[in-house]
């Protein structure tokens, strides 16, 4: 008996080999523990992709693109018949999610599927644009999970493709997914337009608090115009049955890290936050099994968990913590520090509880240093986190300082926000 690997990816294995496993060859999700939420992909393959009939498709993913039984996307929609994939672009991490922070895959051809990969990394604009002319597409799909916060740099590639499609005259589809520390609120400064770089294309919040669909439907309503000249014409596969005070287990979706060193969802719960330390002399945790949930730095000591346990923020407790990284910038060196403890998460701000954080490390530990290159900078958005630390000021005085910016992306923010 001979069996076709479209058919294999189609159906599953069992079902190809004659087992009883009733599986549509639309994608949908096979049988099982249903997932509560269905994700944007999940509602285009089970409409028969007819939002793609008849078109050169080309996918902007990676191993989190997947379908609520956990195949990867492009091989489900590689075996369906009615989908004419022709591309897939990788982006930081690259496609398959292998490469560590700043690196990518380059051009590469799918050992799985044969299609050709394309790098999206460090491209933009014009050269982003002829890549896609290149890859012969008519229509672009994003499909990727974020983690809510705005120096993961997916939600920037989204924007440079979303750009770059404009240019180029390709529509742009979003498959839509859930945003994993869910859509409460936005928290932190808002970019300055100044300090845009690719931890931060545009003027958004921190901690934006939005989906990547609702993302797309901002940037082209408030930035497209400036940047390419015009919008991308856009169109959204919203979700069904997600709502902005889940967080992702109320999904019933499996988890699989969009990067590295984002492994669960409690990393993402964090990560708006102390992400911030990756502008610092230490480390965030990278070489641990629990990066940007334990920080510390060698010399350090229990003086800094006791030191944030008494600024009193709510929601979250500090255990005083030692670690070693595996591997990255302080591999094989014993680091103190301490362990961050999420205890109720509707009242936690990673943003503010990352910044008494900083103000505490800086207090008591002598060798505390923003990295030389003030990339600290870059990742709040502007010198004031960093200038007004270093002149003494408190957290409540921090945080107050970027009141009235956020208040204001609060009200645009509100306008693209599609679930309740």
């Amino acid at each position: 008996m001979t069996v076709s690997r479209r058919a294999l990816l189609a159906t599953g294995t069992a079902a190809a080999w004659g087992a009883a496993v009733p599986v549509p060859a639309s994608g949908a999700t096979r049988p099982g523990p249903a997932a509560r939420v269905r994700t944007g992909f999940e509602r285009l393959a089970a409409d028969g992709y007819r939002q793609l009939a008849g078109q050169r498709i080309g996918v902007i993913t990676n191993q989190s693109g997947i379908t609520a039984d956990a195949r990867g996307v492009v091989d489900v929609m590689h075996a369906d018949r009615r989908v004419r994939l022709v591309a897939v672009f990788g982006a930081e991490h690259g496609y398959r999610g292998t490469p560590q922070a700043g690196l990518s895959e380059g051009d590469t051809r799918d050992p799985a599927t044969g299609l050709p990969v394309y790098d999206t990394y460090r491209k933009s604009g014009r050269a982003l644009a002829e890549v896609f002319t290149r890859a012969n597409v008519d229509t672009l799909v994003y499909d990727s999970q974020d983690c809510g916060a705005r120096f993961y740099t997916c939600i920037w590639t989204l924007y440079d493709c979303m750009v770059a499609a404009a240019a180029a005259g390709k529509r742009f589809v979003v498959l839509d997914r859930p945003n994993p520390v869910s859509g409460r609120q936005a928290y932190g400064p808002v970019l300055d337009p100044k300090y845009a770089t690719f931890v931060g294309r545009a003027p958004i919040a921190q901690a934006h608090g939005m989906t990547v669909g609702e993302l797309a439907m901002l940037y082209n309503g408030e930035f497209l115009r400036a940047a390419a000249g015009r919008q991308v014409k856009l169109s959204v596969v919203w979700m069904n049955g997600w709502r902005r005070s889940d967080f992702w287990e109320a999904t019933g979706l499996p988890w699989v890290p969009p990067s590295p060193n984002m492994a669960t969802p409690d990393t993402a719960l964090v990560y708006a936050g102390t992400g911030l330390f990756e502008g610092t002399n230490m480390s965030e945790g990278r070489g641990t099994v629990r990066p940007f949930e334990m920080l510390g730095a060698e010399g350090l000591d229990g003086r800094w968990a006791r030191a944030a346990n008494a600024a009193g923020l709510p929601g979250v407790r500090f255990r005083e913590a030692y670690f070693v990284p595996t591997f990255g910038t302080f591999q094989g060196r014993t680091m103190g520090g301490l362990h961050i403890h999420v205890l109720d998460r509707s009242v936690y701000d990673p943003v503010r509880t990352a910044v008494a954080l900083l103000v505490t490390a800086k207090r008591t530990w002598r060798g505390f240093a923003w990295r030389p290159d003030h990339f600290i900078d870059k990742l709040s958005g502007s010198a004031r986190l960093r200038t007004m630390i270093d002149a003494g000021a408190g957290t409540d005085a921090v945080v107050g300082a970027w009141s009235k910016e956020l208040t204001a992306f609060r009200a645009v923010r509100a306008k693209y926000l599609h679930y309740a």
